[in-house]
Parts: C-alpha cells; structure tokens; sequence
C-alpha cells in the first residue's frame, strides 16, 4: 500500500532530491530515514534500524523507496509514470525534442522550444544526451550559432550550404550523412546497400571542419558530438568499412591530424561499449600505424603518450603490448620501470633522447595513475616534486589525491609535496582534487582509499575550513557536500584513516 500520491504536475527533480536526502539520512543513522529503507525496499525487509548499514546504501536503494512509497515498483517506471502525467511539457521531452531539432538543423522549432520551454531549458539541469551539446546558456539569438557549432561548422553560411546538400534526395552529402547515421547506429544493412549503390562514398569526406571519412566515425571522437556514439557490432561495421575499400591510415582534421586508430584509442565511447582494444587489433591487422606521430592527435604526440593525456591508461597498455613506440613519457604513464631507467645514464643525466619535457609529462602521468615506484625513481632523479604539470597547472600531488593512489601520496608528501598550492584551472588544493574524486566514484562505492588519503592530508597540516567540521546534535556533519558521512568527517577531523 503506498504512503504517498503523486501530485497533479509532478516535478521529477524534486524526487530526485529527495532520494538523495533519503540517502544522506540513512547514511548518517536517521531514524525514520532508516525506517523507510527497511519499510519499502525488499532487500532491507528482515533488517532492523540498528542492524541496517548505511555504508552499504546506494542512491539506487534510495530511488527504488521513493517509487515504493508512491505504490510503484521501480525507480524507472516511477520516472515513466510521471513523465506520462506530463505528457510533452515532460522535462526528458522537451529537452529530447530541442536536441532533436538541433540535429536536423531545424532553426524555427528549436527557436521556438527555446522561446515556450525558456524555464525548463535555460535553468537546467541540462538533459543534453552528448559532449558539447544544447546547454542552457542559450538566448533566442544564438540558434544558427547553437546549430552550426554542434554541426562543426564556423559560421551560419556553411551549414546553410551544406544543409541544401544535405536535405537533396540521393545527393551524394546526403548518402555520406545517411551512411555516416548507419556506422554510428550499429546498421549493417543500411551501410551496406549505400555502398552498394555508391561506391566513392568510402572515399568521400564530410563537409564539415573535421572532413572526416567514414572510418574516421568509428572512433566517435572529434566528430560532431551527437555521432559520438559506439555500438556494440562496431568491429563488424569497421571491417565492412575496410572491405569496402576504407583507407585505414588516413588522417582527419581533428586535433591537429588523426587517424582512425588514434580516435579509436584515446576515445571513451569504444572503450564504454567494450570493443575498443578489438577495434585496435582488426585496424592493426589492415595496417594502421601505430607508430606514426600525431594519430592521436598533436602532430607529432606518440600515440601511448595521446592515450595517457586523454585518462585511456588501458588503451595505452595495449598498444605497448602490441609494440607500439614508447619514449620516457610513455613508460613513466605506463609504470614501466624497467624502461624508464634506460632513459638515464649512470650519473642520473636524460639519454637516449628523452628531454626535461618528456620526464615533467611523465611525471605527471605516473601520479594520475599510481605508479609509485616510477614516481619515486623520477624524484630521486630531481623531478621537482613542486612542478606546475600538464593539463591544469597542477600538481604530482592534486592528480594522486584525485585519483585516490594512497601510496603515490605517501611517497610525494615523504617527498615535501606542496600542500596548499591551487591549480590554475580550478583554484583547488590537493585536498580538493582528492574530495571531487571521491564525489565521482561515491556511488560507486569503491571511495575507501579516499578516506586514507584526505587522512593523509591532513595529517600533514593542509588547511581545513572550519565550516566543513559542523555536527548537528547526532554528531553528523552537516555541510551538505560530505551528505551525512562520518567517516569522511573524520578524516576531516583527525586524520584518523581507520574511522
């Protein structure tokens, strides 16, 4: 039996705001939060509020009681249920229709969903389903801009003459876009009747700046960001490409020159769909270079070194395996000891070409990804464990802190790690970098060494905001940030690593 009705007009964010304070209370021991955990979620039934954990909670076990309460089984059909009581005014909707609109490049209904939805799409949150698209700073003026950006167009006039192009039936823009939505979608028939009835579009580009091939959009990246998408059968869709007559190593114009195992590589679609390493074999296998300078973008960037800089570490491991070139940067990122060392002669003096550059950059690699013994070897060998490093004028210690590496932040403080110096991007701390981390990764709960390492921070006297320590009388913090967590506020406290 439900608790609770849906109103007339429900508002799905208020929902969603009140499953994380849901979350908050039962993390943090609330009573009747913890009643309701134990009430409606089937998992919690034969619990009792003391026996219940709230460490074990997730925002998941929050949504599921919220739709409970409403006498609907799950989280899902609770977001369908009233977003069918909202019918088109639906947030999901309008948003789905704006982008939709500025996909086809239809100004008039994406300046009028602009102009009827200005609430729902201006204060957000933004719905926008890729990288780069629709945001709600918009104004009614920016349209043409809105659509000829996400289009990868500079200005209006391009994409006006190309979109003439575009809308002719059985151009051949048309066919290229028409088979360039097959790759990206999974459709093997579609892609293959095009180039059936139009051989020369395997060696056509696109008009628009990144002139890409069609292969180039099997690595949904650099490519207009809503054909930024990898399905599952995109290896079966690249051997067709090939088989077709695909020029494997031609380069794009995107990131200075890159070829489609570059994109493949340094990209997160592919590796989310889980086809990226094989992608990367079939393109090696038909002869893609991987040694060849730039494919990743930056002209003359080896490629291991493109996929460390763009957080693609297993990528990086990869192509090493496969023999890809490997300079000192490159080994640092990878943790390849062994390999580091050759680049250093007996008195600790660079060798065999590798400069100040490539040790600071590798450097920089090496904390992002925890490998200790490879950060320790470059201190000994006057790395300044101070350094402004790549990309935002962080620190060795703001990239270890983030990514929660307790043991690479040991040896940088052991090593006099500066503590309160901010990066320029952000103007944050290392302490800052190691709390957004630990954001990030909260619901998946694997945060544990997170608590160690602001323990760690502390411990060596970084600054705390007195305002982050506030308790209400239970004794849980009460900045909305730390949601109820005791052991974070302890950390914060004392330093205590096993709170």
């Amino acid at each position: 039996m439900s608790e609770r009705t849906l109103p007339v007009r429900p508002d799905l964010d208020q929902y969603k705001k009140q499953a994380k304070e849901l979350l908050k209370g039962g993390r943090a021991g609330d009573a009747e939060a913890r009643r309701r955990f134990i009430v409606h979620h089937p998992r919690l039934a034969n619990s009792s509020a003391d026996l219940l954990n709230g460490d074990t909670l997730a925002l998941a076990d929050a949504q599921l009681v919220i739709a409970r309460e409403h006498g609907i089984e799950s989280w899902p059909r609770f977001v369908r249920e009233i977003e069918a009581r909202l019918g088109d005014d639906a947030p999901r909707l309008i948003w789905q229709a704006a982008e939709r609109a500025l996909e086809a490049g239809d100004a008039d209904t994406l300046e009028r969903l602009l102009r009827e939805h200005e609430t729902t799409l201006r204060k957000g949150p933004a719905r926008t389903s890729w990288l780069g698209g629709l945001r709600p700073d918009f104004s009614a003026a920016d349209v043409t801009s809105i659509i000829a950006t996400n289009h990868d167009f500079e200005t209006w006039d391009q994409f006006a003459a190309f979109a003439r192009e575009w809308k002719r039936a059985g151009s051949p823009v048309a066919q290229f876009e028409g088979a360039v939505d097959a790759i990206v979608t999974g459709d093997v028939a579609t892609l293959t009747r095009l180039l059936r009835e139009r051989p020369e579009l395997i060696r056509m580009r696109s008009m628009r700046r990144h002139h890409s091939t069609l292969l180039h959009y099997v690595g949904a990246n650099g490519v207009e960001g809503f054909r930024q998408r990898t399905p599952k059968n995109a290896v079966a869709m690249c051997q067709l490409l090939l088989d077709a007559g695909a020029e494997v190593d031609a380069a794009a114009d995107m990131y200075g020159g890159s070829t489609t195992v570059g994109l493949v590589a340094t990209s997160a679609h592919p590796r989310d769909a889980g086809v990226q390493q094989p992608l990367i074999d079939l393109l090696i296998a038909r002869g893609a270079s991987i040694g060849r300078p730039g494919a990743g973008g930056g002209k003359t960037y080896p490629l291991i070194n493109s996929c460390l800089a763009n957080g693609r570490p297993e990528a990086a491991e990869h192509l090493a395996r496969r023999g890809a070139p490997i300079d000192l940067e490159g080994a640092a990122g990878l943790g390849r000891l062994d390999l580091v060392r050759t680049f250093f002669d007996d008195t600790g003096a660079l060798t065999n070409g590798a400069t100040d550059a490539h040790m600071r950059d590798g450097f920089s690699w090496a904390c992002e990804y925890g490998r200790t013994e490879v950060v320790r070897f470059l201190i000994e060998r006057g790395m300044d464990v101070a350094a402004r490093l790549r990309p935002h004028q962080q620190t060795g210690l703001h990239w270890a802190a983030y990514s929660g590496y307790v043991e690479t932040v040991k040896v940088l403080l052991a090593h006099h790690a500066p503590l309160e110096v901010q990066d320029r991007s952000f103007e944050t701390r290392p302490l800052g970098w190691a709390l957004h981390g630990w954001h990030e990764r909260r619901e998946q709960q694997d945060v544990d060494s997170y608590y160690e390492v602001v323990g760690l921070l502390v411990a060596a006297g970084t600054f705390i905001d007195p305002t982050w320590l506030a308790t209400d009388d239970r004794g849980r913090p009460t900045a909305e940030w730390l949601a109820g967590d005791v052991r974070m506020l302890a950390a914060l406290t004392s330093g205590d690593r096993s709170a």
